[in-house]
């Protein structure tokens, strides 16, 4: 062979892996082109029926009502726990927090799990996370760890804002930066919004997060793969500063106020419940005019959210991704705002577990008002469908597709749904440093490890010290009459009871399973 003949074999040899690479290139654009976006819009501790598309006459979310038009809008979505980190994390793994084992705010996820952003970044997704994530720790090295390629962290706690890139960006544009971005207003005139924020609204924390996620949407639409885009608001969160306009925005409006439960009507409710709502320092006697304007302010700021989502939704019909971009509004968890003498969380009142919960996706997904009972696990396996991937094995979620698009399938409703939580710090005045005893708990207190089953008319709740609360939602829809110690509900009760063992006993089926029965033969 002469060297003339050794050049040519080599020439087409480079021509040949040059023709593969780009080939496999465009293949791989080719696949990752064809699965649509995601973006997934999270708010903090809003209520499942504070958006005017629920049946709210009074507050002003023009935006998300014109979005849930859009969408397939479930008026019974129940989160998995009623508070931020436990919540979140069944949100991203499709589980239960009994399941992923992340039971309390401020600890790590057990490491072995999967969360989306990492399966969808390992099926060709660019995944990106701007705002509140909530993650242990809580640094953007864990953010990446967990699959997100791009992050832009705003916890909100003082003590987090060094891992704030919020805080950094005020500090590089906000001449006024060293003043507390929580700060109130000064001099106030009577009769105006106590709450008003001194900050202005551009520097503030919920506009930020709208322009971070604006910015990410062009950027994303230069890539030619597809994006999965968590965008995550702080508010309507407590405290309530919300910034002029919205803070006026409700000046005229008195807004329906919860009854006022008295110290005797607290201490009928069972321990966990009862500590709950004493701990630290009660607020269930707060002055009425001002917890008015509290729920002004918080009616306020989700007005002010509406705005910014509206704004994000128009980036992407300016950037011409609406179409091919799946959109989820949802919120990790409700507020009581003083219903049963409770302000924020941690228990199973519908005020706390039922969240707005509304999925877009113009070309698949029917619009319409869904009444279902659905669970928030139940959005992994949703948008891993609608993208055209495999479900995860561990998934404990169900695929809503069959409900809402069409499919050869047939959609099983569900009978109930659950929900669990652990909260040690209850005792403690929301304190993490306590000490738990074995078979004791925390000061001679039992942890209350509680379990919450609904059906459509019942919902039964469990304490393993033997309190239990159980609700005819028929004819009790707010939850004030505990009958689960009336004789004639024992039957109710042990069905609710039966409820919970059956899930307890099948929802981790797929944990139990030895890897070699799911080798093919």
């Amino acid at each position: 062979m002469n060297r003339f003949q050794i050049v040519l074999i080599i020439l087409l040899h480079l021509s040949c892996q040059v023709l593969l690479s780009t080939t496999s290139v465009a293949a791989e654009k080719s696949l990752s082109g064809s699965k649509p976006n995601i973006l997934f819009i999270m708010t903090d501790q809003q209520r499942w029926d504070c958006l005017g598309a629920n049946g709210n006459q009074i507050i002003k979310t023009p935006h998300l009502d014109r979005f849930a038009k859009q969408s397939a809008n479930f008026t019974h979505c129940f989160v998995q726990a009623p508070v931020c980190v436990p919540s979140r994390a069944s949100f991203f793994t499709g589980r239960y927090p009994h399941s992923h084992k992340n039971r309390v705010n401020y600890t790590p996820l057990d490491r072995r799990e999967a969360l989306m952003q990492a399966r969808l970044k390992q099926a060709g997704y660019v995944t990106t996370s701007i705002g509140k994530l909530h993650y242990y720790p809580p640094t953007p090295q864990e953010a990446r760890r967990t699959g997100f390629d791009f992050v832009e962290l705003h916890d909100a706690v003082p003590s987090l804002d060094k891992y704030s890139d919020y805080i950094k960006w005020r500090k590089e544009n906000d001449p006024q930066h060293k003043r507390y971005h929580r700060a109130l207003a000064k001099n106030i005139p009577s009769g105006e919004n106590p709450y008003r924020q001194a900050l202005d609204i551009k520097y503030s924390e919920t506009t930020w997060i709208a322009q971070r996620t604006k910015h990410h949407i062009k950027r994303l639409e230069k890539n030619d793969k597809p994006f999965f885009l968590f965008c995550s608001f702080w508010k309507p969160h407590s405290p309530f500063e919300v910034p002029m306009p919205f803070d006026s925005m409700y000046n005229d409006v008195t807004i329906p106020l919860p009854g006022q439960l008295s110290l005797e009507q607290i201490g009928k409710l069972p321990l966990p419940l009862r500590l709950l709502i004493l701990r630290g320092r009660p607020v269930y006697e707060t002055d009425r005019a001002k917890l008015q304007w509290m729920y002004r302010s918080y009616y306020g700021a989700i007005s002010h959210i509406d705005s910014e989502v509206g704004g994000i939704l128009q980036v992407l019909e300016e950037t011409g991704q609406a179409d091919n971009t799946i959109v989820v509004f949802s919120s990790d968890h409700g507020d009581q705002l003083l219903e049963h003498g409770l302000m924020g969380k941690n228990c199973f009142f519908d005020s706390s577990v039922r969240v707005p919960f509304m999925i877009r996706f113009p070309p698949t997904i029917k619009p319409g008002q869904y009444n279902e009972l659905i669970e928030s696990i139940d959005l992994l396996p949703t948008l891993f469908e609608l993208a055209g991937l495999p479900e995860p094995y561990e998934n404990q979620g169900r695929s809503l597709v069959p409900l809402i698009a069409e499919s050869e399938r047939e959609y099983k409703k569900r009978e109930a749904v659950f929900s669990e939580n652990v909260i040690p710090e209850v005792i403690t005045s929301g304190k993490l440093n306590f000490q738990f005893q074995k078979g004791i708990g925390i000061k001679n207190v039992r942890h209350p490890d509680a379990k919450m089953v609904r059906t459509r008319r019942w919902k039964y709740i469990y304490y393993p010290e033997g309190d239990a609360e159980l609700y005819d939602l028929k004819n009790d829809p707010h939850e004030m009459h505990n009958l689960a110690d009336h004789p004639e509900q024992t039957e109710v009760v042990y069905e609710m009871k039966d409820r919970l063992l059956h899930w307890l006993t099948t929802a981790d089926e797929a944990d139990q399973i030895a890897p070699r029965w799911l080798r093919e033969k």
